[in-house]
Order: C-alpha cells, then sequence, then structure tokens
C-alpha cells in the first residue's frame, strides 16, 4: 500500500473536524513535515483562524516518532486533549494503518496526592500530623473545598486539578497536593502505586503525542533530572510566551515567611544548636527584609551578603541532620522530613545562587502591599539556556499568531538562543521562519487609529484627554469595547471615570470577577465593555459584535524600574546593541500585536483597533511596531474612525434586530 500524502491526511484530518481547509494550514503543515524530515527548525507564525493545531498535528503524527506538545494556556492543553487529537487519530487511523495514543502530563503539584488527602498535611505549628478536614470548620469556603475534594478523590481518574470544576481556591489545593521536592516517591510511598501524577507519568512514556505546559518544559530542560519522557520532535504552540514562562521556572525567591516556614519544620527534627541556628540566620535575614527598598541590588551590600551566607550555612547543617534524625515521637515521619527538606533545600539554593552571584544573573527586592519584601533573582537572560537544551537531539517547531516582530523573525530568535536566519555555526542550530498569514482580510476587517492629537503620555501623568477620546469611542461603539491598560491603576481609573460619564454602557473591570466570568459576561452583552490589564491582552477571544471595539491607553512598554527588563536593556547596551530596540521595543510589539489580535477572531468580525498613544505615529520606533501589528487599514483621522464605528454599530444593531425578530 502507498503512504498516504499530507493533503490526504490533512483532507481527512480536516473534515473530521468539520472545517474547511486552508492555504495557510497547508503551507504549515508543509513545512513542518520538511522541518521534522530533515532535522531542522522551524518558526512558523499563522494568524488566528488558520487551524493550526492541524497544521502541525498531522505532520507530526504522520511521521510516527515521538512528539511533545507544549503549549502556555490551559484552554488550549484541553482542546487539544479533548477534541483536536481524539478527532485527528480517529481520522488519520484508517489512512496511517495505526492508531497513535496521546496523554497530558504536568508537573507534580497539579495533581492529587492521596498521601496528602488521607494522612493529613504535616503541620508546621503542631507535632505530628494535622488533619486539614478535621481542622477546617465544615460551613467555612476552606472546609467546603476540602469536603469536595474528598469526594472527588473516589471519583476522578486523572487527579488533574484542571478536571476539578468549579475549581477550588489554590490554599485548599495546597493542602491536599504536593511539590516534587516533598513528594516521598513511589516506592516509599503507602499510595504509590495508585498514585495520580505516577499514572500520569506511565501514560506519557507509552504514548506517541504527550501534551505538556511551557512550564514542565522549563522543569525539564532545567532541573536535568528528565520529567518528559525522550522524544524526537517538539512542538511549542504558543511560542511567544516561552521565554517568559522559561524565565519564571529558572527565577527564586526568598521571603521571611518561607524562611521561617523551614525554621519552624526542621525545629522538630534536628538538635537544639542546628535548630537555633537557622533560628538566628532567619532572625537577621527578616530583620534586613523589614528595611528593603524596591529595585535592582548590582552588588549585594555587606550585610545582606553575611545574611544570606548565615542562611545558607544553617540550612545545609539542618539538612545534613535531617539526613541523619530518627524521631520517633514524629507521626509519618517520612512525611514530615521530606516537607522539612524541601523547604530548607529550597532556603539554600536562592541564599547558595544569590552569594556566589553570578554576573549572569540579576538581584532584586519587591515589595507588595499584602505580602512584604521579597528577595529576588532571575537569569539575565535564558537564551543561551534555551539554545543548549531546547534545540539539540530534536527538530523543534515553534508557533504562535505572533513571532514575526516588526517585519521578521530575528528578534524572537535571538530571545530564544538563535542566531539570525540563515546564519549557520557550529554552535548556532539551523532554522528558518515561515509566515503562513491569515484567513482574515484585515485591511477590509479592521481599521488602525492611532490619536495622534492627544498630548504624549508621562508617566502617572493626568490624561483627561484620553479619557474624553475614551468616552467619545465608546459612545460612536455603542459600547462593545475591550480596554487594554498599561497598568492596573490606569484600568481603574478610567473604569470609575467611564462608570459615571456613561453609565448606559456597564464597565466590567478585571479582578472584580474571576477572568472567566468577565469574558463571558462580556461576550454575553454587546453593550458591555471590559477594562483590564496584562492577561486580557492575550486571554481574550470573544468573535462577534461583543467586541468591535480594542482600546491600547498607551504603547505598552515594560516599566523603566522593572528591575529585570532594564538590566537586560542595559547589557544589550554594554555589548553595543541597541537596547531600547532589543528589549523595551519588543515586549512592547509582543503584547500589541497580541492586544489587536482580539479583534478580528472570525471572518465576519469587523471593527477597530485604537491606540491612545500618539507614539506609535511620531516616534521612531513606531513603524517597527505598526510592523508588528496585523495589516489593517490605518488612519489618525478620528471624525473617520467615529463615523466608522458608527456604521458598525449600526449594522450589528440591525442584525440583532433580525436575529431577535426571527
Amino acid at each position: 500500500m502507498t503512504k498516504p500524502s499530507l493533503p490526504e491526511l490533512l483532507h481527512a484530518a480536516v473534515t473530521a473536524v468539520g472545517g474547511t481547509e486552508r492555504p495557510g494550514q497547508v503551507a504549515m503543515a508543509e513545512a513542518v513535515a520538511e522541518a521534522i524530515d530533515d532535522g531542522s527548525h522551524l518558526l512558523v507564525q499563522a494568524g488566528t483562524g488558520t487551524g493550526k493545531s492541524l497544521g502541525y498535528l498531522v505532520p507530526a503524527l504522520a511521521q510516527g516518532e515521538r512528539v511533545v506538545v507544549a503549549t502556555a494556556t490551559l484552554a488550549l492543553q484541553r482542546q487539544l486533549v479533548e477534541r483536536d487529537l481524539p478527532r485527528t487519530v480517529d481520522s488519520l487511523h484508517p489512512l496511517l494503518r495505526r492508531r497513535p495514543e496521546f496523554a497530558m502530563l504536568k508537573g507534580r503539584s497539579n495533581y492529587l496526592c492521596l498521601h496528602r488527602l488521607h494522612e493529613g498535611v504535616p503541620q508546621d505549628e503542631e507535632e505530628g500530623l494535622f488533619d486539614q478536614f478535621e481542622a477546617a470548620a465544615p460551613t467555612s469556603k476552606l472546609g467546603q473545598d476540602l469536603l469536595r475534594l474528598r469526594e472527588w478523590s473516589d471519583e476522578t481518574e486523572t487527579g488533574d486539578r484542571d478536571d476539578l470544576t468549579p475549581g477550588v481556591s489554590d490554599r485548599a489545593w495546597s493542602q491536599v497536593s504536593v511539590s516534587s521536592r516533598e513528594c516521598l516517591g513511589a516506592t516509599k510511598c503507602a499510595y504509590g502505586a495508585e498514585c495520580f501524577a505516577e499514572t500520569a507519568r506511565e501514560r506519557a512514556k507509552l504514548a506517541e503525542v504527550v501534551v505538556t505546559n511551557h512550564a514542565l518544559l522549563a522543569i525539564d530542560a532545567i532541573e536535568g533530572a528528565p520529567v518528559l519522557p525522550q522524544h524526537e520532535v517538539l512542538i511549542v504552540d504558543e511560542a511567544h510566551e516561552l521565554v517568559s514562562r522559561v524565565t519564571g521556572v529558572a527565577t527564586g525567591e526568598l521571603t521571611p515567611g518561607q524562611v521561617n516556614r523551614a525554621v519552624r519544620r526542621a525545629a522538630k527534627l534536628v538538635d537544639e544548636k542546628a535548630a537555633d541556628q537557622l533560628q538566628t540566620a532567619a532572625e537577621g535575614f527578616e530583620r534586613l527584609m523589614e528595611l528593603a527598598l524596591p529595585g535592582r541590588l548590582e552588588e549585594i551590600p555587606e550585610d545582606l551578603g553575611y545574611a544570606l551566607m548565615a542562611l545558607r550555612d544553617a540550612c545545609r547543617t539542618v539538612i545534613s541532620a535531617i539526613g541523619s534524625t530518627r524521631d520517633k515521637s514524629v507521626q509519618d515521619e517520612d512525611a514530615v522530613r521530606k516537607q522539612a527538606l524541601a523547604s530548607a533545600e529550597s532556603v539554600h539554593d536562592v541564599a547558595e545562587r544569590i552569594t556566589n552571584g553570578s554576573e549572569w544573573d540579576v538581584v532584586w527586592y519587591e515589595r507588595h502591599d499584602r505580602f512584604g519584601a521579597s528577595l529576588r533573582v532571575a537569569p539575565m537572560s535564558v537564551s543561551g539556556l534555551l539554545r543548549e537544551k531546547l534545540f539539540t537531539d530534536r527538530s523543534v517547531v515553534l508557533t504562535s499568531a505572533t513571532l514575526k516582530l516588526g517585519g521578521d523573525f530575528n528578534g524572537v530568535g535571538a530571545s530564544l538562543g538563535l542566531g539570525p536566519e540563515g546564519t549557520e555555526g557550529d554552535d548556532l542550530p539551523r532554522w528558518k521562519g515561515v509566515d503562513v498569514g491569515s484567513p482574515f482580510d484585515y485591511p477590509r476587517q479592521g481599521i488602525l487609529y492611532v490619536a495622534k492629537h492627544l498630548a504624549r503620555p508621562a508617566r502617572d501623568g493626568d490624561r483627561g484627554d484620553m479619557l474624553d477620546e475614551l468616552t467619545e469611542l465608546i459612545q460612536a461603539a455603542g459600547g462593545r469595547t475591550l480596554g487594554l491598560f498599561s497598568s492596573m491603576r490606569a484600568a481603574q481609573l478610567a473604569a470609575e471615570e467611564l462608570r459615571s460619564r456613561v453609565p448606559e454602557f456597564p464597565i466590567l473591570l478585571q479582578g472584580e470577577e474571576t477572568l472567566g466570568e468577565l469574558i463571558k459576561n462580556f461576550a454575553a452583552d454587546p453593550t458591555t465593555c471590559l477594562f483590564g490589564t496584562l492577561s486580557l491582552w492575550q486571554g481574550v477571544d470573544v468573535p462577534g459584535p461583543s467586541c468591535q471595539l480594542v482600546v491600547m491607553d498607551k504603547i505598552p512598554f515594560p516599566r523603566p524600574d522593572d528591575p529585570l527588563m532594564s538590566a537586560r536593556q542595559k547589557a544589550v547596551e554594554e555589548a553595543g546593541g541597541n537596547g531600547f530596540m532589543a528589549v523595551a521595543a519588543t515586549h512592547a510589539a509582543l503584547l500589541m500585536a497580541q492586544g489587536a489580535g482580539r479583534l478580528v477572531r472570525a471572518s465576519g468580525d469587523r471593527g477597530v483597533v485604537a491606540v491612545l498613544d500618539q507614539r506609535l505615529a511620531t516616534a521612531r520606533y513606531g513603524s517597527y511596531l505598526k510592523a508588528s501589528l496585523p495589516d489593517f487599514w490605518y488612519t489618525t483621522d478620528r471624525n473617520q474612525v467615529r463615523k466608522s464605528l458608527a456604521a458598525i454599530d449600526a449594522a450589528a444593531q440591525e442584525a440583532e434586530a433580525g436575529t431577535a425578530a426571527q
């Protein structure tokens, strides 16, 4: 029998999901197949509506080697495992003569821990164990969550937190889950044979396609202890998120609360001398943190250096002592010891990392209104790490609707550790970038409007003219507005002001309800507006007339006092590059491309992306930012935009009236 061709396979899969074949999807599938065949790497930009998951799943399944697909969002993981993969596998089975198995794999703390559930949580303040179910009043929110978790544990097949609906609070989940450091290990645990996390790992070992998240991919790369099964092909979807997720995993943090927890957990397991040493070091660290001012520490102050060395040494003593102690008064001692060890090790590792002082690390203090001060350390760049760990021994495909910034892939490529496209060298992975376009007709479906007449936004300055402009735009659009703000404070101020100015248009504000609930309510009522910050720039998918105006209050450059971003910018400048373009402008371009992508989600969508920041029209970097956005029709004419919005609103109202009359 002849091997089925890629177009045949793609046709079968697209038909099975009830879709239509698109030229961009075909081009993407061919490029992915080619990269897998010759073991090279591919960056592929596929606009919204291309059907990119089938564009990579079909060629990946066709080649028959093990594939890991890593995504950033839970929504896409679910879509892949519950919808795209089952239908694709069924549709390809007759042609491929095999039925590839697939599985989902996440980090350990995402799964219910049966040991924690049945034996209780080792408690810091009490001797022995604490039964969280008895201690939490059944009428309290925590008590109700825990009772639900106990009932759910009898019915769930996966133990995966994301399969529990409705969900529970982080506090409740922490009572029934463990980190990989706290886990006793399947061989030592009484529940090892039934362990949900271990079952998920075993399933992944047998599967041809493993779906995971960016965080687990980062842990697998950074920590050196393989979590993911051996694989020949890696596909990174939502790849514009990868660098920030890897940076998050590689970031260490120390807080007084975390250090005191290590003290309490170790106290009952080590001799008095070791416990006192850690207690004294903790008190010294806490005193310093009370005085800490937010900002980067270019050099570690002497007193902080001493405090960190004291913590490191005390933790080292405790770790050795816990390793040799056997305390008969402690129930379920293995769990208590494992938890105490995990606490002491995490404090030790961060204290040692900062003390060792790598030139590639950035250290800073942060202050939080509720949680107080913390000391943080993050890598200046993860590009070297990604180049070394990600692009060796396998073919890597990275895809997203926004990978091409300022007209090429080199900015994103550099952040991933790749050289400029087309360059080859001993340690430079071979890659190419492909933009398969979008099925949408952007110049006909959308307008990019820059409010050039507004005053240049000043940091924390009064923006009365911006609020006037926003009010008029919302009135012209008849509501239907997604407001993307560069800070939570700006979003709150705008919501407060517009609620009194245009009470006829309900304003939803991020933080006043869960994100899912806000988006649902926004989609349900066309006159409603939704205002918010970072997660709305990329997390809203509302096709149709509820979202016909997307407003950005200003270009979302990183804050000038962001320690990590400013350190990265300075490092590029010291190496002779343009730090502002490489870091700040790239960051802004990525967010603006994501934000503008909220407008057109389907072929019938029409609307305006309004940027209320004159710099997009007047500054030298404006053309770079504009080249990163969809190819909308561009104008700075405020009257033209108001007329267009009013016409789009009228058409939508007519359609709504027609639907209501049916």
